[in-house]
């Protein structure tokens, strides 16, 4: 893949990809050391872009290799990524940690530039900094050893949480053990079965799979079954194999030790360098405020779940395993309607063709069918078009499959940047999803939650795509702050809650009418169902990942511990004592997520905020509130903080009242 061209997936073999990385990686040492020894006087042709001339063609070949597997894991292209896993991460640390660079760099600071290169040169040497560069020589050492080590760690993690996953399949031929799933469902779990030249019935952990057994199946040792292999993947629990009890110690050890050379109290503090939110004594405050309103709600919503699954399902000890079971029924019981009927509104087909045209009626911007090579033929391609011209290309896989890591992200494949001869390249992201695939001559349908999903996701890509920086490394979705980079796509995730928008999503698969407005009515009154337990989990989620990156022994923590005590401040849901939640909680031990987590939830005041403008103009979709959050938020990407871009849109720093009113809870500001 060159500049301007789109990948031809069926040539990106392993044999591809260890060629083409060897050719590139040697180019990219060259290059490294010719800038670093240029005598010249520093300019930002010949250090920053004579450097990214070598480095961004590797990067996006890795960046690929590492996309197929996520998407497409076969033993030999792990094989491959392994292999070269040690020497990308040895050449991105020294890269970080080269004195020559870091001089000519700072050499440039002092050169005329325009404003979005000062940034990008300002960045770059906070970046030298935090890699190490500064450090005596021992300690350089110790820290790209600790930086290669932690690569591999991190991406053995996730190869055992998806190993695990895949291990476990629960086989039957009775289709009394199913009962209460719905019928497409059950048809579901029948063509998996097929799929696998069974007959019968089979249930895998993928969530399509996993969750609308949890949540319709009155069979409750099935539950219990399922859940029991769900919470316990990748543990010692589990098959040893796949346990991720030592990387887990390991990892945050070593991230311990890295903050510590680095001069930090602990890895939290190194991390929030790069965030919003200013140190770890803040978020903390921020989520425990969270814990306080929320707490209540929680109290009401387990208490009023309880009685529930007592007096009306029989279950007197409601555990893990019925919660998503008793959740439902209650919901049903409430609000008199069903996940599953809202579910069958919502074509899959239809919800993309209505997904384009709430973009293109806001941002100006239409996704055209695109034909190009793909890794799956379910995958499909879209020539992002502006002003009548294309501006970018994005890719959509949207169905769960085997060899496919579970979740929801997107990844870039290439950012927006202006060449050195006056060309630009396009941005191009790729949307992941994992929904339920068709089954027989049906779409796929898609839970409402699913939806919701997918504008999030799209909210990234639209933050990358429509991004107007011509500097590679502040282009799009780079080099924002990780705590901000989720406001574009919490705030998408406003619109599955917009009539005049879900009217132009649904389409009933039998009868093909739209949502009916009183089903509609329905899901709005359940909209805060069990929030109140909803935003205790995240919090728990967020304090387990700042306590975990808090603590400053650079020797093993135990998670479980840490995982404990914080549940022991905010949780009223305690899941079963063998519940092993962390071993595969990747956001944070593989991921980017790391003493970060917390940013879903610091993220959601600026996007209930920014939304809030379209709620008081009356026009949830008005296409000029739109040009602006498109020019002053998605366009800039990097280039300048996301406060001052907010602030820009808004024409004042962030308030928390939307928040409150979504959700109905009162916060201190952070």
């Amino acid at each position: 893949m060159n500049l301007h061209t789109l990948p031809h997936f069926p040539t990106l073999t392993p044999t591809y990809f260890s060629q083409t990385l060897n050719t590139q990686l040697s180019a990219a040492y060259a290059v490294q050391a010719q800038v670093g020894q240029n005598t010249q006087p520093a300019s930002w042709d010949n250090t920053v872009l004579a450097l990214e001339s070598a480095t961004e063609p590797l990067g996006k070949t890795w960046g690929l290799a590492n996309h197929l597997q996520s998407v497409c894991d076969t033993p030999e292209l792990r094989a491959c990524v392994n292999e070269w896993l040690p020497k990308m991460s040895d050449f991105f640390t020294q890269l970080g940690q080269d004195l020559k660079l870091m001089a000519r760099y700072e050499a440039l600071a002092h050169a005329p530039l325009n404003s979005e290169q000062s940034t990008v040169v300002t960045k770059a040497l906070r970046d030298f900094v935090l890699s190490g560069a500064k450090l005596p020589a021992a300690e350089r050492e110790a820290f790209a050893a600790q930086q290669a080590e932690l690569a591999q760690l991190q991406q053995t993690f996730s190869e055992h949480v998806l190993d695990a996953t895949h291990a476990f399949e629960y086989h039957t031929e009775n289709a009394a053990e199913l009962n209460g799933l719905p019928e497409d469902e059950l048809a579901a779990r029948a063509a998996a079965a097929q799929a696998k030249g069974k007959s019968g019935y089979l249930i895998t952990l993928h969530m399509p799979s996993y969750l609308p057994v949890m949540q319709y199946c009155a069979n409750r040792n099935l539950r219990e079954t399922l859940y029991r292999a769900y919470a316990t993947r990748a543990s010692e629990l589990g098959k040893p194999e796949h346990d991720n009890t030592a990387l887990m110690a390991r990892i945050v050890a070593l991230r311990a030790q890295q903050a510590s050379l680095l001069g930090y109290a602990n890895y939290a503090e190194l991390s929030l360098v790069t965030k919003m939110a200013s140190n770890a004594a803040q978020v903390d405050a921020f989520l425990l405020d969270l814990a306080r309103k929320a707490k209540p709600g929680a109290e009401q919503d387990l208490a009023a779940l309880k009685h529930y699954a007592a007096q009306t399902l029989g279950i007197a000890d409601v555990q893990a395993w019925d919660t998503a079971f008793a959740s439902e029924h209650l919901r049903q019981a409430k609000y008199a309607y069903s996940d599953h009927e809202v579910k069958q509104y919502f074509q899959e087909p239809k919800v993309f063709a209505g997904l384009f045209s709430m973009i293109e009626t806001l941002f100006n911007v239409r996704f055209v069918p695109h034909e190009a090579s793909v890794w799956h033929p379910s995958v499909r391609v879209f020539a992002v078009q502006t002003a009548g011209k294309t501006s970018g290309y994005l890719y959509v896989d949207a169905y769960a499959r085997e060899g496919k890591r579970g979740g929801a992200w997107m990844n870039s494949l290439a950012s927006r940047s202006l060449q050195a001869d006056g060309t630009v390249q396009l941005p191009v992201a790729l949307v992941v999803c994992n929904a339920a695939q068709p089954v027989g001559d049906k779409p796929a349908l898609l839970s409402h939650d699913e939806v919701t999903t997918l504008f999030h996701e799209f909210g990234h890509a639209l933050h990358h795509l429509l991004t107007q920086v011509n500097s590679l490394a502040i282009s799009g979705i780079d080099g924002v702050e990780w705590d901000a980079v989720e406001l574009p796509s919490q705030f998408m995730e406003n619109y599955c809650w917009e009539w005049r928008v879900l009217t132009q999503l649904t389409a009933h698969v039998d009868t093909q009418a739209a949502l009916p407005q009183a089903l509609f009515n329905k899901m709005l009154a359940a909209k805060n169902f069990q929030s109140g337990l909803g935003m205790l989990r995240q919090v728990e989620f967020s304090l387990f990942d700042m306590r975990l990156h808090q603590s400053s022994s650079t020797q093993a923590v135990n998670a479980a511990a840490v995982l404990e005590q914080v549940r022991s401040e905010v949780a009223v849901n305690r899941p079963p004592e063998f519940n092993r939640f962390a071993h595969s909680f990747g956001h944070i031990f593989a991921g980017g997520y790391a003493a970060g987590y917390y940013s879903y939830k610091w993220a959601e005041v600026l996007s209930a905020d920014a939304f809030a403008a379209f709620e008081d103009s009356g026009d949830a979709l008005s296409s000029t509130i739109g040009a602006q959050f498109r020019d002053n938020i998605l366009a800039v990407g990097g280039s300048r903080p996301a406060l001052d871009s907010f602030i820009a849109f808004r024409g004042r720093a962030p308030q928390p009242d939307a928040l409150l009113r979504h959700n109905g809870l009162t916060l201190t500001p952070a």
